[in-house]
This record gives C-alpha cells, structure tokens and sequence, in this order.
C-alpha cells in the first residue's frame, strides 16, 4: 500500500511541474514566466529525484532554475 502511495504521489508532482511549465509559457510578463518557470524546474527536479535519480531530468531543470535565478535576481534590465 505504501508503494502505491509513493507512486501517485510522484505523478502528482509530475504533473504539478508540467501545469506550472505550461502555465508559464501562457504568461506575456516575462518575469511572472521566470516565476512559474522556476518552480516548475523545482519541482521537475524533486519529481527526477522521486524516480530513483534520473539524471537527465534533475541536471537539466537545475541549470534551467539556475538561469532563472540570475535572471529574476541579478541581472539588471
């Protein structure tokens, strides 16, 4: 039972970082996208980590998180 419940909580993270990567590309203010963007890349890389480590998934929502970082916070306009 607690292998099921494992399991669909993984989906559900899953699915709650592709809701917040398409909601946004919906978005016409790039920092509100930068926004969402970075906490779909968040949990994309708890999602990656909850599939027994798959790397490809982690390493790249990680460098795409850091890059919204910089931009959200460092890099002035």
């Amino acid at each position: 039972m607690n292998f099921i419940l494992f399991i669909y909580a993984t989906e559900l993270v899953g699915y709650a970082a592709m809701l917040f990567l398409l909601a946004s590309f919906l978005m016409k203010d790039i920092r509100r996208l930068r926004t969402l963007n970075t906490l779909a890349c968040a949990l994309f890389v708890t999602y990656g980590f909850l599939l027994d480590n798959s790397w490809p998934i982690i390493v790249s929502n990680s460098a795409i998180f850091g890059i919204n970082l910089y931009y959200l916070f460092f890099k002035k306009n």
